[in-house]
């Protein structure tokens, strides 16, 4: 029975060779490819594939922001679709992430072709795949420490918003962002916020 894959990745060059790689296994077909968040949703609800590999960093929108929120939709929408994450930026906070939205497997860019069409042929017969590099960096981060509120807060202040921006963003008073700010601050023993956003980002908290 051959594999029907849907594959993402918003770098056109790099989507292409991954899909010729793919096509040269004699079970694996690459039936769809999208470049965005919102066409990954799209296509599969076109294509049905069997198998979805997803970079995480792709351009998204507020209701599916990178390929973990598109894995989350799929897992919605196409329950018999499996995730799989491919990554420049594997973060222990990413993993976390994508294992919660249901992703089946988590994968660096350095990862072979060989092994990205044996994980894929794991994630389609119901298994599990993490890299063991990550899934060891994973563990020695632990949990993050910040609130979902306060890494809400945190992720807009990355952005550079000032603070009575983020108040108005998130529907809160200026004395409670910074307060937010300053507590997070805290937990991730950063000076400021800038340093704090700094930290969280490395760690993929937000």
């Amino acid at each position: 029975m051959t594999i029907r894959v849907l594959l993402a990745d918003d770098e056109h060059l790099i989507r292409g060779a991954v899909a010729q790689m793919l096509d040269l296994e004699d079970d694996i077909e690459v039936v769809a490819q999208a470049a965005s968040c919102d066409e990954v949703v799209a296509m599969a609800l076109a294509a049905r594939p069997d198998v979805a590999v997803l970079d995480l960093q792709m351009p998204g929108s507020q209701a599916v922001p990178d390929g973990i929120g598109a894995a989350s939709q799929l897992a919605g929408l196409l329950p018999d679709c499996g995730s799989v994450i491919v990554t420049g930026h594997g973060r222990p906070g990413h993993l976390k992430r994508a294992l919660a939205a249901g992703v089946r497997g988590f994968l660096p860019k350095t990862t072979s072709a060989a092994t990205l069409a044996a994980v894929v042929r794991t994630v389609h017969r119901g298994g599990r795949h993490v890299d063991p590099e990550l899934a060891a960096e994973a563990i020695a981060a632990g949990d993050s420490p910040l609130t979902p509120r306060e890494a809400d807060v945190l992720e807009l202040a990355a952005e550079g918003a000032p603070v009575e921006e983020i108040a108005d963003r998130a529907a809160l008073s200026v004395g409670t962002v910074r307060n937010y700010l300053s507590s997070a601050a805290g937990k991730l023993g950063a000076a400021n916020r800038h340093e704090a956003c700094a930290i969280a980002r490395r760690m993929g908290w937000i």
